[in-house]
């Protein structure tokens, strides 16, 4: 490990551990490494003070504070943590150490600069999330067995819409499909009834994390 590499900047808008509230992963303490910027805005998003708030820090001070928490789950995010290509040499020296790393992308941009074994969470964005046509479809060729995709889903159009996504590029033999309720926007009994009624092969999430918390706390 040089330490040339460790005195590398990466803008961080908060470290913190909690525990995985979504994924398939949901439940498992994790220390989450949130990164500043985004290159979207999602209508439901629920994290719009990491669009600009943050500070510089050396890779070698982020991975002194994730070494504190004693906890070998790494969930970097955003904002969309591939915006800042240094997040790649931070990666590389964790999976080093030995930690699991989960990298949560919005799909915009390429998940191929992340190094192998990462499990990469690749969000395909909805018609309700406004964003949907920013998505590089070329990162569906690019999972890998270890990766899963995420759909928020905000509607019964969303739904649809994801349910001939998931049909179109046979999702569901690539990798683990989630379908996620966007908070405050659509009941989960209803996303539930619909997975149930149609006998999809797909996984429902909740977010932990704001069902134990209020949905306004942040670092949890």
């Amino acid at each position: 490990m040089k330490n040339n590499g460790l005195s590398l900047r990466i803008r961080v808008n908060e470290i913190f551990k909690s525990v995985q509230g979504e994924t398939t992963y949901a439940g498992i303490p994790c220390v989450f490494v949130r990164l500043t910027g985004c290159n979207l805005r999602c209508s439901y998003c629920d994290t719009t003070y990491a669009y600009k708030e943050g500070r510089e820090m050396t890779l070698r001070t982020i991975i002194k504070k994730i070494q504190g928490y004693k906890c070998k789950n790494i969930c970097i995010t955003g904002g969309e943590p591939l915006l800042q290509k240094e997040v790649v040499n931070l990666i590389i020296y964790l999976k080093i150490m030995k930690y699991r790393i989960f990298v949560e992308t919005n799909g915009s941009l390429d998940i191929n600069i992340l190094p192998k074994n990462v499990i990469r969470i690749l969000d395909i964005k909805c018609p309700d999330s406004g964003m949907n046509e920013k998505m590089d479809w070329k990162n569906i060729e690019r999972l890998s067995g270890n990766d899963e995709i995420k759909f928020i889903i905000s509607s019964k159009k969303d739904y649809e819409w994801a349910k001939r996504i998931t049909k179109k590029y046979i999702l569901r033999d690539r990798v683990q499909v989630v379908f996620g309720v966007a908070h405050g926007k659509l009941m989960p009994k209803s996303l539930a009834g619909w997975i149930l009624k149609d006998k999809l092969d797909v996984r429902l999430q909740l977010q932990l994390h704001k069902i134990i918390w209020s949905e306004k706390l942040r670092g949890v």
